[in-house]
């Protein structure tokens, strides 16, 4: 088994407190890693996990979880942890899983889990939409697609992710929330395979040849996954398609090496926008 015969893996260190008298990993530990690394799995799938099984009418409750043991982990290490669906049955899946240090193989792992009714804890058949989306991911599919239109076209799905973050989450009043420019600004929408949007932003007009990306916002449990990028990428194509040559936005302080690393650079000082540190960042198209 090599990290090459996976399509996904999360990357981990050892923490002190992971390590026992023996000074290696205590064995009960990996399988705190391997149930880390499907939560992990799950967003790499794009897929909220709470919600989506809410909406589904269903979750997943473990059966079997099994470890062998090949070599010890250390204090420090750096870890991959693999994990693969190797199987989708009727109410069933197993998720096959390997920890590497390096392309040294430490830990091998199964875990099946059964699909159930969550009130009843009673087995049913897995729900079609969960079923598209892993099967699609184990070939190598995109779990995302990202949408460009009007306010007109994308305004149930991006004011419900924006009123939940913005509004819920930061506690940005409402009534700073919402303005007229949303009517004229071109929209960006991240959808998963179960239409759930997920990530949003917005593209106005600044000055002549000059663009604005505003009200960017990623679903929590998305957070720290490519989503965020790819709608600013998606604004920043369709800003220069237009003919824009620049890109100017506020980004939040705690944002910013986001933005950095996307090839914005800091324009100006420190300034309070709703209550919140931002920053002037810009960025030629």
């Amino acid at each position: 088994m090599k990290p090459q015969d996976f399509r996904f893996s999360h990357r981990m260190r050892v923490r002190w407190v992971e390590v026992d008298m023996q000074k290696i990993v205590f064995n009960g530990h990996y399988l705190m890693y391997f149930d880390t690394a499907v939560t992990e799995y799950w967003r790499k799938l794009a897929m909220p996990y709470a919600e989506t099984m809410h909406q589904l009418g269903g979750d997943l409750f473990v059966k079997k979880a099994s470890i062998e043991y090949h070599a010890s982990a250390e204090m420090d290490d750096f870890l991959t942890v693999c994990m693969r669906c190797d199987r989708i049955g009727n109410s069933s899946m197993t998720f096959v899983g390997a920890i590497f240090r390096g392309d040294e193989l430490l830990i091998t792992s199964e875990l099946v889990y059964v699909y159930a009714d969550p009130v009843a804890k009673k087995s049913q058949p897995i729900a079609a939409p969960l079923r598209d989306m892993m099967e699609g991911f184990e070939r190598g599919e995109d779990m995302v697609q990202v949408h460009v239109g009007s306010w007109h076209d994308f305004k149930h799905l991006a004011s419900p992710l924006r009123t939940e973050v913005f509004v819920h989450e930061q506690k940005v009043p409402a009534e700073m929330e919402w303005d007229h420019e949303d009517d004229t600004a071109l929209h960006a929408v991240a959808l998963n395979r179960m239409g759930m949007p997920l990530a949003t932003g917005r593209l106005l007009q600044h000055a002549p040849s000059v663009a604005r990306i505003g009200r960017m916002a990623v679903k929590k449990p998305m957070r720290g996954s490519d989503l965020g990028h790819r709608v600013l990428h998606a604004l920043m194509d369709a800003a220069k398609n237009r003919g824009d040559t620049q890109v100017v936005l506020h980004a939040q302080c705690n944002a910013e090496g986001f933005y950095t690393r996307a090839g914005f650079v800091p324009h100006g000082a420190i300034f309070e926008e709703a209550g919140i540190a931002h920053i002037e960042m810009v960025r030629q198209l």
